[in-house]
């Protein structure tokens, strides 16, 4: 995570990112927002949602939004931000990165066009939006931007090292077999298995940094089979954090049928419909598009 963070930050700091915001333009227009909200995704998808809720508060237009367009707005950058480092995580685990990208963005932009007709279409909040979130001030200079990161990245460590205890006395206790015992048939659905189960459900429930990196840690180990660790991946990147994002978005005014009913729902069809179309590619192309082979398989 380091080197992106860094990484992002130049790219910040050449202020690149009107360049992304205006190539997304027209896609905003296509999921019924003004251009302008590009920015706001463009910061999403290169830093991550913090940032993307101070750019959006910090543009005028976005009081004169319905709630409508803030659902779809934060609905899309729910499904596509931080790219750089969560892309970065996922190919560690052994997913193919550009299929990946163009997947979040892909699915964020089609669920964005699809609730901007059905809201429409129902006339469904169409009325003024309310922000009830003001940003703290943010760190000036570059110290204590560096200072930040730190914090940022020492709560992240505390955070998996609580996970992966907790991981540990659930699977003591025997809770963790229950759970994937009862989620089986829904994973089942998506190609994933019941080794990397438990880490899916930590990655929807915490996000994909927690998840992300208990899988990496779970592939050295147990050695997951490389299409289970692909569809958790492909899911936990469409659909993670659920919890801690959601209401994040929902400080912005947005509704819940966006964020997390359509988000969630949209997300298991999305990779539903991936596997049931991975079954009929060729090996060659799953291997060098999708996720590398397995070890039993380059032998073979």
């Amino acid at each position: 995570m380091v080197p992106i963070i860094i990484l992002v930050k130049i790219i910040n700091e050449l202020q690149l990112l009107p360049y992304l915001a205006a190539v997304l333009e027209p896609l905003m227009h296509l999921m019924g927002l003004p251009g302008s909200m590009g920015l706001v995704w463009a910061t999403a998808i290169l830093n991550n949602v913090y940032s993307a809720m101070i750019v959006f508060v910090s543009l005028p237009v976005s009081f004169e939004l319905t709630v409508a367009q803030v659902t779809i707005l934060s609905t899309a950058v729910l499904m596509a931000h931080a790219l750089p480092i969560e892309l970065r995580i996922a190919q560690k685990c052994g997913a193919r990165i550009v299929f990946q990208a163009l997947f979040r963005i892909g699915c964020a932009i089609i669920l964005g066009i699809i609730l901007n007709f059905i809201y429409e279409w129902g006339g469904w909040l169409q009325g003024e939006n309310t922000i009830v979130w003001r940003p703290d001030p943010q760190p000036q200079g570059i110290w204590g931007w560096v200072t930040a990161q730190l914090r940022n990245l020492g709560a992240i460590y505390l955070i998996i090292i609580g996970l992966v205890t907790v991981i540990r006395f659930l699977d003591y206790i025997h809770f963790t077999r229950l759970l994937i015992w009862m989620l089986n048939p829904l994973f089942r659905l998506l190609g994933i298995g019941k080794e990397a189960a438990s880490i899916t459900i930590v990655g929807l429930t915490m996000g994909l940094a927690y998840g992300g990196t208990l899988i990496i840690r779970e592939v050295r180990n147990r050695g997951i089979p490389q299409k289970d660790v692909f569809f958790s991946l492909t899911l936990m990147g469409i659909a993670h954090s659920l919890i801690e994002d959601t209401l994040l978005m929902l400080l912005l005014g947005a509704d819940l049928s966006g964020i997390l009913l359509a988000r969630l729902l949209f997300s298991l069809m999305c990779v539903f419909l991936l596997f049931k179309i991975w079954a009929y590619l060729p090996s060659k192309y799953v291997h060098r598009y999708l996720h590398p082979a397995d070890a039993k398989e380059v032998k073979t």
